[in-house]
């Protein structure tokens, strides 16, 4: 019921008051505070897998760099070890961890579209070039042990051995969880299981012209 003040009625429009301006002062604050929000925040998937994946950045940079230091303490013995390496088949590898990682990207842009059959489909095409690249790699150790060659038959291959097997261990590790975010579709997962595999990626990529090809 409307009130009454002389003969003017005073309803909800009569009651309304206009709205104050900002201040300065006030506009100022409010774009700080936007500006200084954690860019932590402004990263997909939760900062648990992210301190999990910068981690082992830094493990595999640490095993990179100490590579590179014994190295120059006998460069022709290693670039004689490095010759016996299978290049072709780490380049072909290269090529399917680089579309698998594509994939994942993929999935996640599908997910967020609502395309979750798609999303699916691209996530367990990931995990399958994921299994081709451990196929490939294990045809590779294998070829190795049957020339006699192990991780003592030289310092070069003791890295070899224990950097690049690291990391088919990590891969194996990718494809079990994308196979599991393939089931459970959360975009959440999906954002997860993407930034672990795209860290799978980067290590291949700063070990593959390492390990193969600097002479």
């Amino acid at each position: 019921m409307r009130g009454y003040v002389g003969s003017s009625p005073v309803g909800p429009a009569a009651r309304a008051r206009p709205r104050t301006p900002l201040t300065r002062r006030e506009l100022l604050k409010g774009v700080h505070k936007m500006a200084s929000k954690s860019a932590l925040e402004e990263l997909p998937g939760e900062l648990l897998m992210w301190i999990l994946i910068i981690s082992e950045v830094l493990v595999f940079g640490a095993g990179l760099v100490v590579f590179l230091s014994v190295r120059i303490t006998d460069p022709i013995g290693f670039a004689d070890a490095q010759d016996m390496l299978d290049r072709t088949g780490a380049g072909i590898n290269t090529i399917v961890l680089i579309t698998s990682g594509l994939l994942a990207a993929l999935a996640g842009r599908l997910r967020h579209a609502g395309a979750r059959a798609q999303a699916r489909l691209a996530l367990v095409a990931a995990a399958l070039l994921g299994v081709v690249f451990l196929w490939i790699k294990g045809a590779e150790f294998a070829a190795k042990a049957a020339q006699g060659i192990a991780w003592d038959t030289h310092a070069f291959f003791n890295f070899y051995f224990m950097l690049t097997g690291f990391h088919a261990a990590h891969v194996a590790a990718g494809v079990v969880l994308l196979l599991l975010v393939a089931w459970r579709d959360h975009v959440d997962n999906i954002e997860d299981a993407s930034a672990f595999w795209h860290m799978v990626d980067l290590i291949w990529v700063l070990l593959f012209p390492v390990i193969y090809l600097l002479q």
